[in-house]
């Protein structure tokens, strides 16, 4: 399975979405969203494309607050991914939202604007960047492959 991941929006409009980020989304089995997505407006056009997860993030409205959870666990062919936000600062972030979850395969998380593609232990770190930035894809089979496409103006 093809996911694409992306964090932090911060636009109020999906027309305001690069053009680039759209065309690589409309490709995906899934989207994940990490959080900060700000408004409707943007989950409407990206559920327009594919299939969208996410949770909230500090900077979200309640209308994404009661779309989306603070953090998911999602049972994917077999394997657990997990999404959070984060919060305060970036240093030790995928540490700090590592500790949230227990016997997963990824966490996807944002807050920090900083692409972030380790495995640490058997557990994928993964943070898309900022969504003006940068995006994420996964690669969903016997192992779970993560990829960060940044400058894709």
């Amino acid at each position: 399975m093809k996911i694409g991941v992306i964090a932090d929006t911060h636009v109020r409009h999906f027309a305001e979405l690069p053009h680039n980020l759209i065309s690589a989304l409309s490709r995906v089995d899934l989207i994940i969203h990490a959080g900060d997505i700000v408004a409707l407006d943007v989950v409407r056009g990206l559920e327009s494309l594919a299939p969208v997860k996410g949770v909230y993030g500090n900077m979200d409205l309640p209308e994404i607050r009661t779309v989306f959870p603070q953090k998911d666990v999602l049972d994917i062919e077999g394997k657990k991914i997990a999404i959070v936000h984060g919060s305060g600062g970036p240093w030790d972030l995928a540490q700090r939202v590592g500790e949230l979850f227990t016997d997963v395969d990824a966490v996807i998380f944002g807050h920090s604007h900083r692409a972030y593609n380790k495995v640490i232990g058997r557990v994928l770190y993964f943070n898309p960047g900022k969504a003006s930035d940068s995006y994420g894809l996964l690669e969903v089979g016997q192992e779970i492959k993560g990829t960060i496409y940044e400058g894709y103006y």
